[in-house]
Order: structure tokens, then sequence, then C-alpha cells
């Protein structure tokens, strides 16, 4: 599944799923622009494994959130990389699991910009020159939290349930173009972000001391995530758009 001659946009892309994604797409031959908001380090080794792997890379930061910052970052990687034809929105911030009454209404604010408005900013600045490829992707990173919807988390689930919205109108708006928008609705992850979620409500450490509890025998990995991403991307899923795929190692047939 070759990426050769690619550059992709990975936001939130040097921690978590976003570096599995980085990487994988890396190793798969595209040269990836990483994104951050906040820890510089993390997206300085990310950039660092990139170039091992024989590939262009550079950290940009912008906070997702805000256009101008992504009309920047998007200018910058441009013309150091070249025009971006694989964009994957998955920058994301988790909501502190209140019930609707006792959410901040800030939390609300903050969380429909992050996941769902900056998803917009990032798509209406690379969309132009993608047009303009022989092949444009757009990957959105949700959750499975955009369907099952559960109590508590309401700023979480209305983000992620936007983002899928926004995936879905992509699709029929671009496809004439030749670029291809898809969802990928992980379950819980392995990162820092499922152990903290573990913790709160499953009463152990990390997310892995889930594994004897799931049907294939192991909670999901940001690898198994980023292989969906670049199956996505590939030629090997050249009509596929407009499509959401759940990798949740069987959680849902439980």
């Amino acid at each position: 599944m070759s990426l050769e001659g690619r550059t992709a946009l990975v936001s939130g892309g040097g921690r978590g799923i976003g570096r599995a994604i980085s990487l994988a797409l890396a190793e798969a031959g595209a040269d990836v622009a990483v994104n951050y908001r906040r820890d510089a380090e993390a997206a300085a080794e990310t950039v660092a494994a990139i170039e091992a792997l024989g590939r262009r890379a550079g950290a940009y930061r912008a906070s997702v959130d805000d256009y101008e910052q992504d009309r920047a970052m998007v200018e910058a990687v441009s013309a150091d990389l070249g025009p971006v034809d694989i964009l994957v929105s998955n920058g994301g911030i988790a909501s502190r699991g209140r019930s609707v009454a006792d959410t901040d209404p800030d939390e609300v604010h903050r969380l429909l910009a992050v996941h769902a408005a900056g998803a917009h900013h990032l798509c209406a600045r690379v969309i132009p020159a993608m047009r303009e490829r022989p092949r444009g992707d757009i990957v959105m990173i949700s959750s499975v939290a955009a369907r099952a919807l559960n109590a508590g988390g309401a700023p979480y689930n209305m983000g992620k349930a936007a983002l899928e919205a926004l995936a879905a109108t992509l699709a029929k708006e671009e496809a004439a173009n030749g670029i291809r928008v898809n969802v990928v609705a992980p379950g819980l992850v392995a990162t820092e972000m499922g152990d903290r979620l573990v913790r709160a409500t499953a009463g152990v450490e990390r997310a892995a001391d889930l594994d004897r509890m799931m049907p294939f025998g192991r909670v999901v990995r940001p690898e198994d995530v980023a292989a969906a991403v670049v199956w996505l991307v590939s030629d090997e899923a050249g009509l596929v758009t407009g499509q959401r795929i759940e990798v949740s190692g069987g959680a849902a047939a439980r």
C-alpha cells in the first residue's frame, strides 16, 4: 500500500493514536506533517522517528480550533513538504464525564470547537489544493462514543457526532473532485487517555489491564487504528468513501 509521493498532515500527530498514524503513514511512504498543540517534545520525537524511516517530516504547532493558526500551519506544511493530499483529523480532548446538568458551559464550547470546528477549519484549508492532486483523502478519527452516546460526557459525544456529520457531508461534496472522506471510530485504546478513562471508570490502572475481557484477547492498540487509516488512504481502498470503520476489538459483540 505505497503512499510514495504523498504528503500527510496529522492533527494531534505527536502522541498516542496520532503518533501511530503518523508513523504508519511514513512506513507506507508518505511525508508527514505532525501537528501538536503543547507537547513539542513528543512531536519532535515523532518527527525524528519518521525521518529515521527515510521520509521527510516536520512538527507544526497550532491549536486546531483556531482558524488563523490552521491557515498558517497549512501554508507552512505546503511550503516545506508540498500540498497536503492526506489529512487525518485526529486532534481531540476528553470530556470530564459529568451529567448535562453539571457540565460547565465552557467545556461544551471547547470540545465542539476542537473536535468539530477544528476539523472543519483544517478541511477548508487543505481542500482547494487537494482538488488539484491526483487523489485526496480525509480521515476523521471519531469514537464509538458517537453512536453509543452513553450518559456522562455529552460534550464529547456531541463533538464526535458533529465530526461524523462533517465527514458525511464532505464525502458528498468532494467525490466529484477525487477526494475520499471516511471515518475511523476507535473503541477503548491503550493510550494515556485510555488509561485515564479506565482509572476513572473501571477501577484498573491501565487500559491494557482489560485485555482478558475483550473478545479478541486485547484492548485496541494505537497501531490497530493506524492500520485502518493507512488502508483507507491507499489504492487498495480506491472506491471507498463516506464510510465509517469501527475499530473496537470486538467490544460491540460483548
